[in-house]
């Protein structure tokens, strides 16, 4: 497929493990279900180890005008290694969520494209937020109303990532200048701030985005990145939800949206297997969320207070902003 032919493609990529997949299904299945039939799509799934019998399972969910491929991303990334400060969430560590950050370099025959975590539901066309004018910007994205209202987060936003609370977004959701980003080394600058730095973080991927992107953002609608968080009223018509931290209606009931989560569940060929780890979510486990939810707390609060910050590293005058 020559770049030309690139062109009339809609590029959307998402970055998973294997054991991501029944949530990347449901991903899938909904993103094809609401594709235009006037349209042609391509989901590139970035991997680190999905098995072939899962290959298998998610190509089964492409349509006709909807692609689904595969890409290993098993070198080139052994500097980003498993101390505390990469560490999603704190908790665990996953190369997955840096893969977006190599998009631009690996897909030069694309310009534009859009990025969405695997656990998300699409409800309107995908075109539709492809087809946004970033103008100047770099990256497309949404304000994190996930963590609306907790003010460690927020505090954390502005003295840590260096950005205002009301701008700070999520990296869950992202359309992409791949072209902007590439003639910017976008991805050579990251890694020299995570080698020369390690900033310590809650949300490693997300923060150097914020940092990196800041000024050069283009807000997105709010509908394209619904998160579940009681304080947020209920959007009636959103364009896509993200399941975002520890809000997965695989683990709890009463969680926003999770009636559509469960809808679109019914066609995946991981409908038994979501429906038992459901079962299986029992008080030990949530347990384990709050303990992990308190420990992301403690840690925003002592890494807001340190001495190696995006912020106060910018502030002495290191270029951090492209």
């Amino acid at each position: 497929m020559t770049k030309a032919d690139n062109k009339k493609v809609v590029p959307v990529f998402f970055a998973v493990n294997d054991s991501y997949t029944p949530y990347l299904s449901v991903a899938l299945s909904s993103a094809v279900k609401n594709s235009s039939p006037d349209r042609l799509y391509r989901a590139i799934v970035l991997h680190d180890g999905v098995s072939e019998e899962n290959q298998k399972k998610l190509r089964a969910l492409a349509a006709d005008n909807f692609a689904v491929d595969f890409v290993a991303m098993e070198k080139g990334l052994e500097s980003i290694t498993d101390i505390m400060s990469n560490r999603l969430r704190c908790e665990y560590f996953t190369l997955t969520i840096y893969f977006r950050l190599f998009i631009p370099t690996m897909f030069p025959e694309y310009d534009k494209a859009i990025y969405l975590d695997g656990d998300v539901v699409v409800l309107d066309d995908i075109a539709k937020l492809y087809d946004t004018e970033l103008g100047d910007n770099y990256i497309g994205a949404c304000q994190d109303h996930s963590c609306r209202g907790i003010e460690p987060f927020e505090r954390y936003f502005e003295l840590s990532a260096g950005v205002d609370r009301s701008k700070y977004v999520n990296s869950g959701v992202l359309l992409m200048d791949l072209k902007k980003l590439r003639d910017l080394n976008f991805g050579s600058h990251f890694l020299s701030l995570l080698n020369t730095y390690h900033f310590d973080s809650v949300a490693p991927d997300q923060d150097y985005i914020n940092a990196i992107c800041a000024d050069k953002i283009y807000y997105l609608s709010p509908s394209w990145d619904r998160m579940p968080n009681d304080r947020n009223p209920i959007d009636p018509s959103p364009s896509l939800i993200h399941y975002n931290l520890f809000a997965k209606p695989w683990c709890y009931d009463n969680i926003q949206y999770s009636d559509i989560f469960w809808e679109y569940a019914e066609g995946s060929p991981y409908r038994d297997v979501l429906r038992a780890e459901k079962d299986s979510f029992d008080e030990e486990k949530k347990a384990a969320d709050r303990e992990t939810l308190n420990f992301m707390l403690k840690r925003a609060i002592e890494i807001s207070a340190g001495e190696v910050t995006f912020k106060k590293i910018y502030d002495s005058g290191v270029k951090i902003r492209l």
